[in-house]
């Protein structure tokens, strides 16, 4: 329901949770669609739909939460600029017309696009089939019955069968998708360095800020060792990541290797 694009589709699945189980439907509704659910969005979300990123940091600063709060910030600062200066070169150093995931979207669209049966009814509106399916395409508008299209601001796989049925080459597709995926939109995303500050010794602060006094937190440390990894998703995998020593495959160790027999 979350990722689902269309209201449509939305509906039909929580009806089905609602035949499950009402007090989800319930659940799910108290908050408000528009905050969980892609086609309900008052904006457009980006194609993000989790946290995951928040998690990606959580995780990268485990060994940094045991220190005190200034240490901790600078080992935030000391992340984010790592990662600002190697987003900015792999985006500086992209050939092609996208982003290098925006292009494997593109490509895996094009290759859908293959199974596709295009009608034109008009200057620029087009009906594509597909598995018995029919979407109905505005080109000129950058809209689709899939909703795809204009909610991604990216061709979907319908737009592309359209632009391939009237010999449309591919390196003019740029004009059919948002410039926000253009690689030097996304190297302005990181043209602004994180600036590192001055050793503590250099710092001017101000008396008001040095006689203020902070207090220990309210807080009562829950019993047992605090769990410092994440918890997985569902749809996360959750394969073995020991390598045999024999035979390098994952999955297993030298003992239980079935390529290598023991030795009698």
């Amino acid at each position: 329901m979350a990722k689902a694009y269309r209201k449509e589709d939305f509906d039909y699945i929580m009806s089905k949770v609602g035949k499950v189980d009402p007090r989800v439907k319930e659940y799910l509704k108290e908050p408000g669609y528009e905050k969980w659910s892609r086609c309900h969005a008052p904006v457009n979300r980006g194609r993000m739909m989790t946290s995951n990123i928040a998690e990606c940091i959580n995780g990268c600063l485990v060994e940094a939460r045991v220190l005190p709060i200034l240490g901790f910030l600078e080992e935030v600062r000391i992340l984010f600029a790592a990662w600002n200066c190697k987003n900015s070169e792999i985006a500086s150093y992209t050939n092609t017309p996208l982003g290098r995931r925006f292009q494997e979207i593109l490509t895996d669209n094009g290759v859908k696009s293959l199974r596709m049966t295009v009608k034109a009814t008009g200057n620029y509106l087009y009906c594509v089939y597909e598995s018995r399916r029919r979407y109905i395409v505005d080109i000129e508008h950058g809209t689709c019955s899939c909703c795809r299209y204009q909610i991604d601001e990216i061709l979907c796989a319908h737009a592309i069968a359209i632009l391939k049925s009237i010999n449309i080459d591919v390196k003019e597709y740029g004009r059919y998708y948002s410039e926000l995926y253009y690689p030097n939109t996304i190297v302005k995303t990181y043209e602004l360095p994180i600036i590192p500050m001055s050793d503590m010794k250099y710092w001017i602060v101000p008396d008001f800020v040095d006689a203020d006094e902070v207090l220990l937190p309210k807080y009562r440390r829950p019993p047992g060792r605090p769990k410092k990894g994440r918890h997985l998703k569902s749809s996360e995998s959750l394969i073995s990541s020991n390598h045999c020593g024999k035979c390098g495959r994952a999955g297993h160790n030298r003992r239980k290797c079935s390529l290598f027999p023991k030795e009698s």
